[in-house]
């Protein structure tokens, strides 16, 4: 069992500088489920410094070395598999059958690929007069979200111990049990102390404090857009290498010859993906004017198969949100959105009848939202979908790309060739046609306010890779 009183550094499990705890809240019961440290700045200087005095033996250890840790650690994930998806369960709320399909495998094949690419990339290479070498940073602070919590530790951690880098991990601490249980795998894997540091606490106490720390050398934050400028406002102080993952507004665009019997719940299951608590969510769905009516049917019908419940149940889809201030937020955006003018084709802003208590949110489809409300702009972060309608594909684009974000996209139509054309002009970091499958190793980023830098594959584990040009 994990110490969740003790942070990990420098390869043991160790007592915060600080007395104060937080504590980790059931979303679904409402009832504590742990506490872990609120963490010190002291914390992040013994994390950064275990880590800065690993940095140099871990940067020159043998590729073939550092590929064996990670798949050791791909390994013993994959045995946890059960019980980790049941604590991702509790933790977050995502339901059981999500978490052991995608919140234990994604993270698995994290490690396992960043091993791969690692051993097969070209660290060296001769062009021309120059020799090309990619190197290391050195220290990496890696701070992560809740919604994905051992995946998106993944997506940074492996690409960066890959690399040769060595990390100081902030989780959320919202929904933290898991990383105790992934850093417990990666204590029993034998990683050199110092390579792979946990520190608890909050973004302003722990994560402000690594993004400002002059002995930190690149910051990976996913996490909101607003924290995210936090974040790179502090980092930029001391001119490091920031990668942001953010916020999104993510659409679908419905040409007029897709069937819309097929579009629709592809798209509402898209959005309300891990309770709706997804960044790259497709949380507004694009539809022909004519076609609205029979759009607003279909949805209304298909959030019906949507019914909050128990995430530790088998046939549950729609867990609860993280906790009462997201729940309360998301509340909010619907009845904002309905002041505005929006249509409510169901769910609402109203507590669903049962479960009595937990931070539930009814599944909840808008349409005829326009441009000039806050739920066509702001990322919701909840269980809802927005529809929105179009007369051409050029307004259909429009709309599209009318958001600061440009995260994720996707369109539907019978021409594949049409839907590519489409594609192309959504200004967004991922687009999907014709509901095709995630690619977790594609790069994975988002276009402006949604992030800069990539994840996953070779962009991931260049991200973490400083160049040099030597001249021979």
């Amino acid at each position: 069992m994990p110490a969740y009183d003790r942070i990990y550094l420098n390869g043991a499990w160790t007592p915060s500088h600080s007395s104060r705890m937080l504590t980790v809240v059931d979303p679904t019961t409402e009832q504590p489920l742990a506490r872990v440290p609120d963490g010190t700045s002291q914390d992040a200087d013994a994390a950064v410094s275990a880590a800065r005095a690993a940095a140099g033996p871990w940067s020159r250890t043998a590729v073939a070395e550092r590929a064996a840790h990670l798949r050791a650690i791909a390994e013993e994930l994959a045995r946890r598999a059960g019980p980790l998806a049941q604590l991702i369960s509790r933790d977050v709320g995502t339901p059981l059958s999500f978490a052991r399909a995608v919140q234990v495998t994604l993270p698995v094949n994290s490690f396992r690929h960043a091993a791969q690419t690692a051993l097969a990339h070209p660290f060296e290479q001769r062009r021309g007069p120059s020799l090309i070498v990619r190197e290391p940073y050195g220290v990496v602070a890696a701070i992560t979200p809740w919604n994905y919590p051992v995946h998106q530790v993944a997506a940074k951690v492996a690409y960066a111990l890959a690399a040769g880098n060595t990390v100081v991990l902030k989780p959320s601490e919202l929904a933290p049990l898991s990383i105790w249980e992934l850093t417990d795998i990666i204590d029993s894997v034998g990683l050199p102390p110092g390579v792979f540091n946990l520190v608890s606490g909050t973004g302003r106490g722990i994560g402000e404090a690594l993004a400002r720390h002059p002995g930190v050398d690149v910051v990976s934050f996913t996490g909101s857009t607003r924290a995210g400028r936090r974040v790179g406002s502090l980092a930029s102080r001391t001119v490091k290498k920031i990668t942001l993952e953010l916020g999104g507004k993510s659409p679908a665009v419905m040409l007029p010859d897709a069937d819309p019997s097929r579009v629709v719940p592809a798209v509402l299951a898209a959005a309300f993906l891990n309770n709706g608590q997804t960044c790259s969510a497709l949380t507004r769905l694009i539809v022909p004017r004519s076609m609205l009516a029979d759009v607003e049917e279909l949805a209304r019908r298909a959030a019906q198969a949507w019914v909050p419940g128990d995430p530790g149940r088998e046939d549950t889809r729609l867990g609860p949100l993280v906790s009462a201030a997201q729940r309360d937020r998301v509340r909010r955006h619907i009845s904002n959105a309905l002041t505005d003018g929006a249509k409510l084709v169901t769910g609402g802003a109203e507590p669903p009848p049962d479960p009595d208590r937990g931070f539930f949110v009814r599944p909840t489809v808008l349409s005829r939202v326009t441009g000039d409300m806050a739920v066509h702009h702001d990322e919701v972060f909840g269980p809802v979908l927005a529809i929105e309608s179009y007369s051409t594909e050029d307004e259909a684009v429009r709309i599209a790309n009318d958001t600061v974000y440009g995260l994720a996209g996707a369109v539907w139509s019978a021409d594949e060739s049409r839907a590519l054309t489409v594609a192309r002009r959504l200004q967004a970091g991922q687009v999907q046609i014709n509901g095709a499958a995630f690619d977790p190793n594609a790069p994975f980023g988002g276009y402006k306010q949604s992030g800069n830098g990539r994840e996953g594959g070779l962009a991931g584990l260049e991200e973490f890779l400083e160049t040099k040009a030597i001249q021979v």
